[in-house]
């Protein structure tokens, strides 16, 4: 079996608002659920960006990095990601300056360059601003700049920031993001925990066309995988039923706040909404002890991935500590 000492574990956040529950609610599960990565040695933990979606309290992507990196002690803390088209570099280096000034070391920025939301959403956060293919790239660039040593003669200067270096990682769910992470030399995360078609196609572009850089002298790819790890298979397959009705639901248009499982969900439904479940959690790790190191050393052996960005989106959080606890066993087993 493929050896998984040398992964590292992390985990990405959406604060999910459970049903019944409250954002407040929500964002101290959020912190509690970290400070346990942190206990299990995860790397980093980062929170997703997301806006005018019901059930989700992570639009705030920069006050939670602060929220979540001052509850914890050492773990790394960051953006996955920053969706860069809402707003403007400047902003985003000095509020990540800030951060990186407040906890030195320990702050990254991962940027998409997908809104994040819907077309009225981002109007409404950046108005009429029409978005190019060449947006990004170009804003990309600047952040990089404006989070360097100030040159001289530059007419802007982020402050804090400057200086800071903050790590920037590209992700992506497309090969367009591999792409421009192979040219600049930068860390890329795939969103496999949601898109994980072109997953093995975007990491081969991002490794046969790598420029090493001074920020990186190798390829780093990090990939999102959906975890739901429970005592038993079938415990598992059934807590996983509150993620398939959150899919189920995104897929109809209809998002809502977490639900809790319900027995024998997936065979309800109609072979054509399984279907579509199963695709868009083909990367999902699903089961017991057992099944789910087999199904992250399956990923490991299939990607090489370096790093496994969890996401694991249990009703219970109780459950979902657990769930971690599987995960990391697994990996040192």
């Amino acid at each position: 079996m493929t050896s998984l000492e040398d992964t590292r574990l992390s985990m990405l956040d959406l604060v999910a608002v459970r049903e019944g529950g409250s954002v407040a609610e929500a964002l101290a599960i959020a912190l509690r659920t970290a400070q346990h990565a942190e206990s299990l040695d995860f790397t980093r933990y980062w929170l997703a960006e997301h806006h005018n979606m019901p059930g989700i309290a992570s639009s705030a992507t920069a006050v939670l990095v602060g929220y979540i990196a001052g509850g914890t002690r050492r773990m790394r803390v960051g953006s996955g990601g920053v969706m860069l088209p809402n707003h403007a570099p400047l902003v985003v280096a000095e509020a990540f300056g800030t951060l990186a000034e407040i906890y030195p070391n320990r702050i990254d920025l991962g940027l998409g360059r997908a809104p994040g939301t819907d077309r009225t959403t981002m109007r409404a956060l950046r108005r009429d601003r029409v978005e190019s293919e060449a947006d990004f790239p170009r804003e990309v660039a600047e952040l990089q700049q404006l989070l360097a040593a100030p040159q001289a003669g530059q007419s802007v200067v982020a402050m804090p920031g400057a200086g800071t270096d903050v790590p920037i990682w590209l992700l992506g769910s497309s090969l367009f993001s591999a792409k421009l992470a192979a040219e600049r030399g930068l860390p890329y995360a795939f969103a496999s925990h949601f898109a994980p078609g072109l997953l093995h196609q975007a990491i081969a572009l991002y490794r046969s066309e790598f420029r090493p850089s001074a920020s990186l002298a190798r390829p780093y790819v990090m990939i999102g995988v959906p975890l739901i790890a429970a005592a038993t298979d079938a415990e598992a397959e059934f807590l996983a039923s509150s993620v398939h009705q959150r899919v189920l639901g995104i897929l109809h248009g209809d998002r809502r706040c977490l639900p809790p499982p319900v027995k024998d969900f997936i065979a309800g439904l109609h072979p054509q909404e399984r279907a579509a479940i199963g695709q868009f959690l083909a990367a999902a790790v699903i089961g017991g002890p057992s099944t789910v190191r087999a199904g992250l050393a399956a990923l490991k052996q299939a990607t090489a991935a370096d790093e496994f960005m969890l996401v694991c989106d249990i009703f219970d959080p109780e459950l979902r500590l657990r769930s971690l606890d599987i995960a990391a066993a697994a990996c040192k087993a």
